[in-house]
C-alpha cells in the first residue's frame, strides 16, 4: 500500500487573499514526478484555468530545492529525487463564486480542484490533509466546516482531515470562518447549515423546513442514504444565486434576503426561490454525484467531458427540486404551479429552441451553456430548463399511458439500484432504454421528438391530461416573468420592440436582441446604448414606461449611442408574442390525477 498524499493549506495572508499549499509525496516517480492542477470542477462544465491562480511555485526534497519544469498550462514535472519531494504554491483566491476559492480578513472558501495539485500516477492513494488557522487575533474565533472525514481535527476545528483519494479529496468544498450552525439529523444523516456572510436567518426555522425538504430525497430513492453527514456551505452576500453539488456536501451562494426571517411564517417568493436550489443541489447527491454519465467515469481534468446527458442530469434534477417542495408540504399545489408556468416561459421566450436540440445543448455546454453572449438566447437553449420541461412531459406521458402504475419516480429509482449503487457509469442511450424497460412502454420516439430534434413539447395536452390547464397570454412588461394571471385586461395590445435591456442611469443599455423583433429588423444591437425614444430619454422607467402606451403597428424613432457613435433607427412596434404561461388547476375528472402527481408524501 503506497504511503498518503500529505497536504496543507494555510490562509498565509488573507489581506492579501493568498493561500500557501504544500503538497508531499513520499515515493515519488523516481523519473520525475508530475503535477497537475485541474483545469475544470466537477458540476461547472466550463474550462476555467485554476492555474491561472498560482501566484508562486517551488518544489524541496530533504530541505535542498528541487528544479520543477513546467510542461503546459497546468502541469509541472520536477527533478528526479529518490526522497519524500514536497512542492508548495501560493494561491490567489478572491472568486466569491461556489466553484473558486475565496479568501480576506472576514472569511475563507475553497474548492480543492482550486488549490490541490493533482500527483499524476498516485491519484487513487489516501490523501491526508492539514488545515491550519490563520495567524493573528482576529482568527481566533475561526471555525471549520467541511464534510470532509476528520482525521485528527475536533468537530468544525483546525488540523487533520483525510479523504479516500484525489477525487474525493476536492469534492469537499471547506469554508471556515466565524459562520452561524444549525443541525438536524434525518434519514440516519447528520445535516450541518453552516452560513458565512451578514443575514438574520431564522435558523430554527431553516433547521425544520431543510429537515422536511432532505427526508422527501431520502424517503424518494431510499434509505439508507449514500452519505452519513450531510453539510450546506451558505455564502449569504447582498445579491447572488449559485450552487454546487458536491458528494456531501453542497456550496450555496445567495442573496441574504432569500433567507426567512424571525416572525415570517409564509414561504415567500424569495425564500421559495432558496429552497428550490437547496433541494436542486441536495437531489444532485444521487443525480450526478452517484449516478452519473459513463463519460464522466472516471472525470478526466486536464479537458472537456462531453456528453449529451446534462440535459437528465441537470434537467430531471431541475424538475424534482421544485416538485419535491410541494410533495413535503414547503409550498402549496398553485406556488408550484405558479414556479412551472414560470419555466415553461422562460423557454418560450427562447428564440433558440428552434435552433438547438436539447442533446445539442447538453454536449455543447462546454462551450455555450457556460459562455454565454449577445445572441444566445437566439441560437441556444438551456437543458436546465427544457430538460425539466422534458422530465414533466416524460413523467406525466408515463402517468397516463399506464393509467397512474407508472410514473418517472420508478425510473429514478432504477437508475439508482442499477448505476448508483453499483457505480456502474450511465451510457449515452442507458437512460432512454432504462425508461422503456421501468414503464414497460416504446418511447423511442418521444425522445427522439423530445431530444434530438427542435420540435414543441406537448405541454398542454399531457397537463391537461393531470387537471392542469395551461393558457397563453402576452407578457405585460420586461419584469413579467410570467405564472400567474395578467393583472390588466389591455395587456395583449402592449407593443414590443422584441429586446433584453438594462438601466444603465437615465439610458437603458441593450443586452439582447431577440430574433425576429422589431429591435432587430430596425438595426438595434446588443451594446447599443438607447438614450431617447421619439426625442424623449428613457429615464428610470425604462423602455417599459416609454412605450406604455404605444400600440402594435406604430412607428417609434430612437436615438442610440453604439461605441462613440449616435445612431439613429426607426422601429416598427410589433404585436407581444403569447409566450407568458399561466397553469392552474382544471375543475373536472383529472383530480386524482393530479393528486397521485403532486399530492403529499407520507414519511
Amino acid at each position: 500500500m503506497s504511503a498518503p498524499i500529505l497536504y496543507s493549506i494555510v490562509p498565509a495572508r488573507p489581506e492579501a487573499h493568498l493561500y500557501r499549499v504544500t503538497c508531499t509525496v513520499e515515493d515519488p516517480d523516481p523519473a520525475g514526478q508530475q503535477f497537475a492542477l485541474p483545469a475544470w470542477i466537477p458540476g461547472s462544465y466550463m474550462i476555467r484555468e485554476f492555474a491561472r491562480h498560482v501566484v508562486s511555485i517551488g518544489a524541496r526534497s530533504r530541505g535542498r530545492p528541487v528544479t520543477l519544469e513546467k510542461l503546459d498550462k497546468h502541469t509541472w514535472r520536477a527533478q528526479a529525487v529518490t526522497g519524500p519531494l514536497a512542492v508548495t504554491c501560493e494561491v490567489y483566491a478572491w472568486d466569491l463564486s461556489v466553484r473558486g476559492a475565496h479568501l480576506d480578513t472576514g472569511h475563507g472558501f475553497f474548492n480543492g480542484a482550486c488549490v490541490f495539485l493533482r500527483v499524476l500516477g498516485q491519484e487513487h492513494a489516501l490523501c491526508e490533509l492539514e488545515i491550519v488557522r490563520p495567524r493573528g487575533a482576529r482568527y481566533r474565533n475561526w471555525r471549520v466546516a467541511t464534510a470532509m472525514p476528520r482525521k485528527g481535527a475536533k468537530p468544525y476545528g483546525f488540523g487533520s482531515y483525510a479523504a479516500a483519494d484525489y477525487d474525493e479529496l476536492i469534492d469537499h468544498p471547506v469554508e471556515m470562518g466565524e459562520f452561524s450552525l444549525a443541525s438536524f439529523r434525518v434519514g440516519g444523516v447528520s445535516h450541518d447549515i453552516a452560513i458565512s456572510g451578514r443575514h438574520r436567518a431564522d435558523l430554527a426555522r431553516l433547521r425544520r423546513d431543510l429537515k422536511r425538504l432532505c427526508g422527501e430525497h431520502i424517503r424518494f430513492f431510499g434509505e439508507p442514504a449514500p452519505m452519513k453527514r450531510y453539510v450546506f456551505l451558505v455564502t449569504a452576500v447582498g445579491e447572488g444565486y449559485g450552487g454546487l453539488e458536491h458528494r456531501a456536501s453542497t456550496a450555496l451562494l445567495c442573496s441574504r434576503d432569500d433567507l426567512p426571517r424571525e416572525g415570517e411564517t409564509e414561504v415567500t417568493e424569495r425564500y421559495r426561490t432558496f429552497l428550490g436550489l437547496v433541494s436542486h443541489e441536495y437531489f444532485h447527491a444521487w443525480n450526478v454525484k452517484r449516478i452519473k454519465p459513463a463519460a464522466f467515469d472516471p472525470y478526466d481534468l486536464d479537458r472537456e467531458n462531453y456528453t449529451t446527458l446534462l440535459w437528465a442530469f441537470e434537467g430531471i434534477t431541475s424538475y424534482y427540486d421544485d416538485l419535491a417542495l410541494v410533495r413535503c408540504g414547503l409550498i402549496e399545489k398553485k406556488d408550484y404551479l405558479e414556479v412551472l408556468g414560470r419555466s415553461v416561459t422562460t423557454y418560450l421566450r427562447a428564440p433558440g429552441r428552434a435552433k438547438q436540440s436539447l442533446a445539442e445543448s447538453s454536449f455543447d455546454a462546454w462551450i455555450k451553456y457556460y459562455r454565454p453572449d449577445e445572441n444566445s438566447p437566439n441560437a441556444a437553449v438551456s437543458y436546465y430548463v427544457k430538460g425539466s420541461l422534458v422530465a414533466l412531459c416524460l413523467d406525466l406521458l408515463i402517468r397516463d399511458k399506464t393509467r397512474g402504475r407508472k410514473s418517472l419516480d420508478d425510473v429514478m429509482r432504477v437508475l439508482w439500484r442499477r448505476h448508483g449503487l453499483t457505480g456502474v457509469g450511465v451510457e449515452e442511450d442507458g437512460i432512454e432504454r432504462l425508461a422503456e424497460q421501468a414503464a414497460g412502454l416504446k418511447l423511442k420516439r418521444y425522445f427522439d421528438d423530445w431530444l434530438r430534434s427542435t420540435r414543441e413539447l406537448p405541454l398542454k395536452a399531457l397537463l391537461a391530461s393531470h387537471g392542469v390547464e395551461m393558457k397563453l397570454r402576452p407578457a405585460e412588461s420586461a419584469q413579467d416573468k410570467g405564472g400567474r394571471p395578467a393583472r390588466s385586461k389591455n395587456a395583449a395590445g402592449l407593443a414590443m420592440l422584441g429586446l433584453r435591456a438594462r438601466a444603465q442611469g437615465d439610458d437603458t443599455a441593450v443586452t439582447h436582441v431577440l430574433e425576429g423583433g422589431a429591435a432587430q429588423e430596425a438595426g438595434i444591437a446588443a451594446g447599443d446604448l438607447i438614450v431617447a425614444v421619439d426625442g424623449l430619454r428613457p429615464g428610470q422607467t425604462g423602455l417599459d414606461a416609454a412605450l406604455a402606451r404605444r400600440r402594435a403597428g406604430e412607428r417609434v424613432g430612437i436615438h442610440a449611442f453604439r461605441r462613440d457613435e449616435l445612431m439613429s433607427f426607426e422601429a416598427l412596434l410589433k404585436r407581444p408574442d403569447a409566450d407568458t404561461c399561466v397553469l392552474a388547476e382544471s375543475a373536472g375528472a383529472r383530480r386524482a390525477q393530479l393528486e397521485r402527481w403532486l399530492g403529499k408524501r407520507r414519511g
